[in-house]
């Protein structure tokens, strides 16, 4: 059984693709939160709606809500929905 999302969940994951695939949140951010202009980003928390994450854009720092396209049930399911997600945004590029 995987864990359910808890804010320690979360902080688990964001440093992970903080640390490990700085590219895959600017491609969320760009894609999935509509701002193509994203120059980089980070992934601030994620809750089984969404993920909120922080781009920079022009020298600013936004906040950019990405939707989840279902209620994910847990940490694994959050894996997964992650790089199904990026296999898509690829795919849409």
């Amino acid at each position: 059984m995987s864990e359910t999302i808890t804010p320690a969940i979360s902080d688990r994951i964001c440093k992970h693709m903080n640390e490990d695939h700085s590219e895959a949140i600017v491609l969320y951010a760009k894609v999935y939160g509509n701002t193509p202009q994203t120059e980089s980003a980070i992934m601030d928390s994620i809750d089984p709606q969404g993920m909120n994450l922080s781009a920079q854009i022009a020298g600013e720092t936004v906040p950019v809500r990405v939707q989840f396209d279902h209620t994910l049930k847990d940490a694994e399911d959050a894996h997964h929905t992650l790089i199904d997600m990026l296999k898509q945004a690829g795919n849409r590029k």
